[in-house]
Order: C-alpha cells, then structure tokens, then sequence
C-alpha cells in the first residue's frame, strides 16, 4: 500500500504519532497512542489521514512512500510560504527561536543552539507553562523536550498560520530566565547496584547481538574507561552523589525521566549501544549521552545500565507518591541511595500500593543560584571536561584499531532445513524472523500443546515458538544465536 508523508525535522526528543523512526537498518513506525520523547532520527512523518492503511498491513506486506506538499496541505493558503522546508519562522534574539512543521497536526518550537544547556530547559518550561495557562482551545498536548516544545493541536479548531501567530505572540513575552525560581522535589530513590537483572540484559546481548560490542560483558567498566576514572568504585561515588535533574518525562517508555547531573562534574557521558539491546528490564537505570533514564517498562533500550530502582509509573493506584501516573515532575531531583537485590524486590513489590515510603523532600531551582554554583567550580568543572574528552578519544581509537568503530551484522544466515518431517510428527514452525534466544525443550522431551519450544526476538519483541500438540521432541533444528525465517521448522514433534 501506499502512505503520504511529509519531511520533518524531529530533533531534541519529540516524537509526532506516524513519525518514522529510523533506529538502524529497519524504519519503524510510531504508533497512534500519542506522543513521547526519544533520540532516534526521525526524517518524516505519516500524515494522520493515510495512518489507517498501516492498520491493514501483515508480515511480508511492502510499503511505497510517497511524498505530499507539506506546505500546500497544512497551511490554511497554498500560496503560504515557499519551497519544502519544514521551517516555518525564526524569531532572533539573545536565544534564537525556530519554528518547525513536525506533522499534520503539530509544531515544534526551538530554542537555541544543539546542545544540552538548562537554561535553553528553562525558557521551554516557561512557554510551555505560559501557554498551558491560555487553554486555548484546539490544542491537545503540549510535549517540553530538552530544547524545544512540541504543540499537538486539532487543525479542525485551529489552524496552523492561527497557531504559529499565538504562540509568536506569547514567546517575546517570555520573564527573564535569571529571575525564575521553579519549584522541585528531591526524591531519594532505592538504587540496587550493578543489579542482576541489568547484568542479565547484558549477558542476553554479548550471547545473541553483539559478542564483541566495547560495553561488553559490564556496561559499568564501560562508564569507567570512557570516562576516565581511576576505579568502579569512583563511578559509583559519582552516581550516588549526583543530583539528577528531571528535563523530560516519557522517553519513549511509561513515565520514564531524561535527566541529567546538575553538577557538570557529575555528568558521565557514554554512547548508546549499536545496534539497540533487544530487551531490559522494567526500571533499569542507566545512561546514554549525558543523559540518564529510568526505564519504565521493560523493553528494548540502548543506555549504558549500571543499576535499578522502584517504579516510575503507576498505571492503577493512586498513592502519596502516585497523585497520577507520574512519580516524576519536571525540575525534580533524583539522588539514589544503595540498597542490595532483594531489599530492592520487596520495595518494587510493595512501592505500587503505597506501602514503600519514599523521602521526598520540597526544593526549588533558581537559575541565579545555579549560574553562581557553576562560576564558583568552573577550574574543576572545566578539568572533569578534559578528563572526560581524552579518555572519549582514547576508547574512540581503541574501537578503530581492533575494527569495532563500526558494527556490522555477522552473516548468521537461516540454517537450511534438513530433512522431511516423518509420518505422525508436526513441524513446529517460527512464527515471525528473527534470532532464537533460547531453546527450551530438548530432544526426547515431551511436550503439551501450546507449551514453549523456543523463544525468539524479532524486531525488539520477544515471541515464544510453541508445540500445536502434545508430543515427544524428535528433533530440534534451530540453535541459540541463530537466524530463523517466518515459517521455517525449529522442532519435529511426534504427536501422541
């Protein structure tokens, strides 16, 4: 089938529904449940009318993009504007503002340079406030990235050129950030080092996705080395005694924080894995960029994990801590403290009901009083900088001369099906492609119809390749780590 799209430019965390996300070989389509922060390049977006059609699709069905006139069908006048460019204005200043097509039916509003800087946040927190203030009718969602602030809004109420005027007007009136005091929370968070679940996401990917990957068998001596530190012991110092400020909510999973060291000196920087770990687990806590997130769900992820902690959202309850879904708010504070596996275990077990308690303690930022705290360690500041970059650059070099700056996918084509399947036994086929994680049964064994033969990952899901009879496992034709095509046999079972 055919979908229309249209170029956009959804850069620093903001995700339109039908944006394309292109995370590495295979382009992914975002789904219609709303929008959520991410890092992934996302060149275009599938208009919000021709989104249905991807409803029709099935495996091994084909896809033709075809480009649409963003300016033509999105703007109330065809003559509107000139060219293609998803740029609609800019706006200089002592932080230049630029105004960007990001959907059918949103717009992207960003404020300076591309770079992580709090006080670019703190002019975002305050649009996006003075803007949810107006409750303008027509707007449906109000996204705050890093940098920018992504507007959904209905064009049946409001038009984009009534839109762009609006929030034009509402920008230059903006208070000056070096006067602003926003309120905070410092929560104090349960931290099960070096957890064993993380250690298992690890392993999972060493085993079946990249054996030779730089951050592997422990992410943690990863942090260490690319950072520059003299021991694990030092990277742990560094965590517990960081205060993690919350910029964003919802990267990509439930409630999960994009946050980062208030202290420059406490921000460790990593690169993400390449290609992504195809699962994690729910409230693994690791970095990526400078960045650090709470995973919250249990899913795909690319950060480098060093931990886990409670729950971040609460779909069900309401508690003290859960007033929504969130346990988070923007400009919060995270600071975790260490507590061992199972103590973390019964805290996740118990946190969801209100019968985990968590110390939250009522702050505010000031943006004059953290101008001054990063003039009075700028020498330190500036050193950790240093020490970080040569390290970066030393790890960068290292990868060049073993050949791991880059990743290429080792041929693991699908083994050859040998054999025929015997009178009176089934083939037990994979029900999608992908690499077989883990085979359960083993030949001789009997199985139950429905019950586990195989489990494979295919496009960041876990699927469980079961027996449609009960029988005995004559033969198994897959092996751990290896391809397998849609249909192809992983097992013969004689049935009876």
């Amino acid at each position: 089938g055919e979908a229309g799209l249209h170029p956009s430019n959804i850069h620093d965390n903001a995700y339109a529904v039908g944006a394309i996300d292109f995370t590495g070989d295979m382009p992914i389509i975002l789904g219609p449940d709303g929008p959520s922060l991410g890092g992934f390049v996302c060149p275009a977006v599938v208009t919000q009318g021709e989104l249905w059609k991807l409803g029709q699709l099935r495996p091994g069905d084909k896809i033709l993009f075809r480009r649409v006139p963003q300016r033509s069908v999105f703007l109330a006048k065809p003559g509107d504007g000139a060219g293609e460019s998803p740029i609609l204005a800019r706006s200089e200043g002592p932080v230049p503002v630029t105004y960007r097509i990001a959907g059918d039916s949103y717009l992207l509003i960003e404020f300076g340079p591309l770079m992580l800087d709090i006080e670019l946040r703190l002019l975002v927190q305050l649009l996006f406030e003075a803007l949810a203030a107006e409750k303008r009718d027509g707007i449906i969602d109000l996204t705050p990235g890093i940098r920018s602030l992504q507007i959904h809004y209905d064009p049946a109420v409001i038009t984009l050129p009534r839109l762009l005027d609006w929030v034009r007007c509402v920008e230059p009136d903006l208070p000056d950030g070096g006067d602003v005091v926003l309120p905070s929370r410092i929560l104090h968070l349960p931290l099960s080092w070096n957890d064993d679940q993380a250690q298992l996401a690890m392993r999972r990917y060493q085993e079946l996705v990249r054996p030779d990957a730089p951050w592997c068998p422990s992410n943690i001596e990863f942090i260490r080395r690319i950072n520059g530190l003299e021991s694990i012991e030092a990277v742990q110092r560094v965590i517990f005694d960081a205060s993690y400020l919350v910029m964003g909510l919802g990267d990509v999973y439930l409630g999960a924080p994009v946050a980062t060291p208030l202290d420059p000196r406490h921000r460790l920087v990593t690169t993400k894995y390449n290609p992504a770990r195809p699962w994690t687990p729910e409230n693994a806590v690791g970095i990526g960029g400078a960045y650090l997130c709470i995973y919250g769900m249990e899913g795909p992820g690319g950060y480098q994990l060093f931990g886990r902690t409670i729950q971040v959202w609460n779909s069900w309850q309401r508690t003290a801590e859960f007033q929504n879904n969130n346990l988070l708010r923007f400009f919060d504070q995270i600071r975790f403290h260490s507590v061992s596996a199972d103590d973390l275990l019964d805290a996740r077990a118990a946190f969801p009901h209100g019968r985990y308690p968590v110390h939250i303690e009522e702050t505010q930022f000031s943006l004059k009083e953290y101008r001054a705290q990063l003039a009075a360690h700028a020498p330190e500041i500036a050193a950790a900088r240093a020490r970080q970059q040569a390290a970066f650059e030393t790890e960068r070099q290292a990868w060049v001369a073993q050949g791991l700056d880059s990743f290429v996918a080792a041929d693991q084509g699908p083994e050859a099906v040998a054999g025929a399947v015997q009178e009176g036994c089934v083939l037990v086929e994979s029900p999608a492609p992908g690499n077989v994680w883990k085979v359960v049964a083993e030949e001789g064994s009997i199985v139950d119809a429905g019950e586990t033969i195989a489990i494979i990952e295919s496009m960041k899901m876990e699927m469980r390749v079961v027996s449609p009879a009960r029988g005995r496992v004559v033969e198994l034709r897959c092996k751990p780590g290896r391809e397998v095509r849609q249909g192809q046999g992983v097992a013969v079972v004689r049935v009876g």
